[in-house]
């Protein structure tokens, strides 16, 4: 008797596999052992999953009674029929002469027919009365109680979900960090910063190859915690191990950028974007931006945008030209600045950049265009609206 409908579960960033091949193995034992005898030789055992588990594995097995129904059972969910899959498993929980393995099998079936047809709360729930009649071996019982947990995360049931796990880790003793990850993000949005912090950290140190995000995730569960050098620090152990790695070197300018080290973020995204690596519109952004909140900086953030224009990668919008406005006028480069500004001016919501143009180009003697951009500025709207009308009134 094989399982062979096997379908992942996703927690919010990892994905466990969690099939029915140990709940077959043990059944298959159990049943070979009780109705079959030893007629095909020695049944392999199943590997033990949780061989530091604390709870004493049931010894109670497949009653004799059941083992026709929940052959039945097993053989609707093999040949996905899951709605069939499901009453029988009901039948099951409400047959009188059931043990605790046959509920707990049927129980278990039932959630996974549940949740390959889509039906999660009842996945919940039938997964938590293998739980309550826990008659399960270690690897059937603990999968389950993971299963639960991911799928309480899932649901939003960010609280429950971490209950869950917690008993989960503290009874099964796993230290797998692709499970460990999934705790930490759900301390992190209960914002227990301090929590996921060491939780994140043992699964990042477990992994021979830790994912990206949850570099990442460590690294704002640090800054959130206000341990924004910590989290520095991070960023640039994992960009000095990627040198070559862009989304490595992204972060660390973002880590810089938090931590208010413009210069060193500035250095950072420079340096991608003289190697051509910057390749997208935020990136471009990104860059330009951490010029403009840095002081004497305006003649970088024009060569920044030129060029992002001219490449096609920024869009020329209202934001892209009021900065590169704001940065030619004080750099003292008016011309260019009201070239800008009259290319923002019509992308604003309101009349405010008409009405900064009018008083620029009004400080410049060039009255007709300032009037101009006045009325325009009353046109789309502004709340100084005496200012507009003193430059439409000129003489």
């Amino acid at each position: 008797m094989i399982f062979r409908n096997h379908k992942a579960v996703l927690s919010v960033l990892v994905a466990t596999a969690l099939t029915g091949a140990v709940v077959t193995d043990a059944f298959a034992q159990s049943s070979r052992s009780s109705e079959r005898g030893n007629r095909g030789g020695k049944q392999a055992k199943a590997e033990v999953l949780y061989p530091n588990a604390t709870r004493q594995e049931p010894t109670v097995k497949a009653s004799a009674k059941l083992g026709s129904k929940l052959q039945k059972m097993i053989d609707s969910y093999n040949k996905e029929k899951f709605p069939e899959t499901r009453t029988q498993a009901d039948a099951i929980l409400a047959d009188s002469a059931a043990n605790e393995y046959d509920k707990s099998l049927a129980a278990q079936l039932a959630s996974q027919a549940a949740y390959q047809t889509d039906d999660t709360p009842a996945a919940i729930a039938y997964l938590k009365q293998v739980l309550q009649f826990n008659g399960l071996d270690n690897n059937g019982h603990f999968q389950s109680m993971l299963m639960l947990g991911q799928l309480e995360l899932q649901e939003d049931k960010t609280a429950e979900g971490l209950a869950t796990l917690d008993k989960y880790f503290a009874e099964s003793k796993s230290t797998k960090p692709e499970e460990l990850i999934a705790k930490g993000q759900a301390l992190y949005q209960l914002e227990r910063y301090q929590e996921a912090i060491p939780v994140l950290k043992q699964a990042i140190a477990g992994s021979a190859e830790p994912k990206d995000n949850w570099n990442q995730l460590l690294m704002a569960a640090l800054s959130e915690a206000g341990q924004s050098g910590e989290a520095v620090k991070e960023a640039e152990a994992l960009a000095a191990k990627n040198p070559n790695d862009k989304k490595a070197q992204l972060n660390l300018a973002s880590m810089y950028m938090q931590a208010d080290q413009m210069d060193k973020a500035a250095a950072v995204m420079d340096k991608l974007r003289s190697s051509g690596q910057l390749t997208e519109e935020r990136e471009y952004k990104q860059l330009y931006s951490i010029y403009a909140n840095t002081e004497h900086k305006e003649k970088d953030v024009i060569a920044v945008i030129n060029e992002g224009l001219q490449k096609g990668i920024l869009k020329p919008d209202y934001q892209v030209y009021l900065a590169l406005a704001q940065s030619y006028y004080y750099s003292d480069q008016v011309p260019q600045a009201i070239d800008a500004w009259q290319k923002a001016a019509p992308l604003s919501k309101d009349g405010e950049t008409y009405l900064n143009l009018a008083r620029v180009l009004h400080a410049e003697g060039r009255i007709p265009e300032a009037k101009q951009a006045a009325q325009q500025a009353l046109a789309k709207g502004v709340k100084n609206q005496a200012d507009a009308k003193k430059i439409i009134n000129l003489k």
